[in-house]
């Protein structure tokens, strides 16, 4: 049996350890945003992947819109809210495979088919726009640049 002060030092520990899990799971739990994993969409040929958001930074339910990948475009992944069912812009990446930048589109060029959006509408691209819906100002992060390999 372990002295009394070995005891104290001992529950002292475990409870350090599970104080230090517990802000673990609740850094964890509260990421702003975050991007899934790539899948493959077979019928209409195309990847994609899921970008879920708090709008807000109490909010407690994540929103989300997708991004898409298309091998026949492959410097660009596109943004679609699947509550509007419309295209909101793209993020580019270079030829060597790094990021250049998001291109915002105006509302009035935003379309339900990524084909009825000319190549135009695209302004160059730029720094990311802030998270949907949010009122404070923080910007989304860039999509990780791991495009599909098809």
């Amino acid at each position: 049996m372990l002295p009394k002060l070995g005891r104290i030092a001992l529950v002292l520990a475990a409870g350090a350890v599970l104080l230090a899990e517990a802000g673990h799971a609740q850094a964890a739990r509260y990421y702003r945003q975050y991007y899934t994993a790539w899948s493959y969409y077979p019928t209409t040929r195309y990847y994609y992947r899921t970008y879920y958001y708090y709008p807000t930074p109490v909010a407690t339910t994540y929103s989300y819109h997708y991004v898409i990948y298309y091998p026949s475009q492959p410097r660009y992944v596109y943004y679609y809210n699947p509550v509007s069912q419309v295209y909101w812009g793209r993020f580019e990446f270079g030829e060597d495979g790094k990021p250049k930048g998001y291109s915002f589109l105006a509302q009035k060029d935003r379309k339900k088919k990524l084909a009825d959006i000319p190549e135009s509408a695209f302004p160059p691209p730029a720094a990311m726009p802030a998270i949907p819906e949010s009122s404070d100002g923080e910007k989304m992060v860039p999509p990780p640049a791991d495009l599909p390999k098809y």
